[in-house]
């Protein structure tokens, strides 16, 4: 598997039993505090691979930094904080690469293990399956606002936690439970995320707007106009392939495209599994996570429902 269909990671067959899993991600810092930084880039890292359902194995840092500017403790901070992270996934940090550079920008190139006939692709949702959404939504917005200096420490708090959580739950639970499609919320935002999954599975995407999990305080700071750029980037790139119920809230619709770093994965699977998925990760702490639309039969758009 590699870029055929925008999947998650690239996939490579060594053998009969074992194929190894590649990705790389990296960024500019989205909190203040370098070691959270750190962690929260680690966790983005390694979504990749649980997003395909394969366990991480390695990991090599790339670090570009202002070392005649900033102290060498914010570096020591940010690696420290992606160590710890790696090594919370079971991962072994075994090198990288650093150059010198004005603004600083972390992340992992991240080897993982799969077998080769049970991985997960953004590819295989079918009708009749429903979705669930492991995190809630509104990071970008909420890292907008912190970056303006605007967000008390309780929400800091609350949106550092979702960032740093890793996937590996609900990665290991999407296989026990038989899943049949995912891919993790970044960039493109969980509306562009399910367009790319609806296209590669050839099928609809019925989203229930009320459904989807926000993280609180979000809607505020969108009402107050911290939107980041990116936001309205994925509405115009897509927006052709969206069918948007009329009635639905604006702002509900903006937080959709909302730009997400470290988000939750977006499964396809069964409707019992997905009650067994949804129940057994709110058991182990993840009590955001939520059924938040359906697959349908269709030529792949999105239709945002009320």
């Amino acid at each position: 598997m590699g870029m055929e269909t925008a999947a998650d990671a690239g996939i490579y067959r060594l053998s009969d039993e074992i194929a190894i899993v590649q990705s790389l991600d990296f960024f500019t810092p989205v909190v203040n505090d370098p070691f959270n930084f750190g962690q929260i880039a680690a966790a983005n890292s390694m979504s990749d691979i649980y997003a395909v359902g394969a366990t991480p194995v390695t990991a090599m840092n790339i670090v570009c930094f202002p070392i005649k500017e900033q102290p060498k403790d914010v570096l020591k901070a940010i690696l420290k904080g992606g160590v710890e992270k790696i090594h919370e996934t079971g991962a072994l940090l075994i090198g990288g690469h650093s150059v010198e550079d004005a603004e600083p920008k972390y992340g992992l190139s991240v080897t993982g293990i799969v077998h080769p006939e049970k991985f997960i692709s953004n590819g295989g949702a079918r009708p009749g399956d429903v979705l669930v959404l492991t995190k809630p939504i509104g990071t970008g917005i909420l890292t907008t606002a912190l970056k303006a200096g605007l967000l008390n420490n309780e929400t800091t708090d609350i949106l550092i936690n979702v960032m740093k959580t890793l996937n590996r739950d609900a990665s290991r639970l999407m296989m026990e439970l038989g899943a049949s499609a995912a891919t993790d919320i970044t960039g493109f935002g969980l509306a562009g995320h399910a367009l790319e999954m609806a296209i590669s599975s050839k099928c609809d995407i019925e989203i229930k707007a009320t459904d989807v999990p926000i993280i609180s305080e979000t809607m505020n700071f969108l009402k107050m106009g911290f939107i980041p750029e990116g936001d309205y980037s994925n509405r115009r790139f897509c927006k052709e392939s969206f069918r948007i119920d009329p009635v639905i809230d604006e702002d509900i619709v903006t937080v959709l495209f909302d730009a997400q770093t470290s988000g939750g994965l977006l499964i396809s699977i069964d409707e019992t599994g997905a009650g067994k998925l949804v129940k057994r990760l709110h058991n182990l702490g993840h009590t955001c996570t939520s059924i938040i639309g359906r697959v349908k039969e269709g030529p792949g758009v999105v239709d945002i429902v009320l």
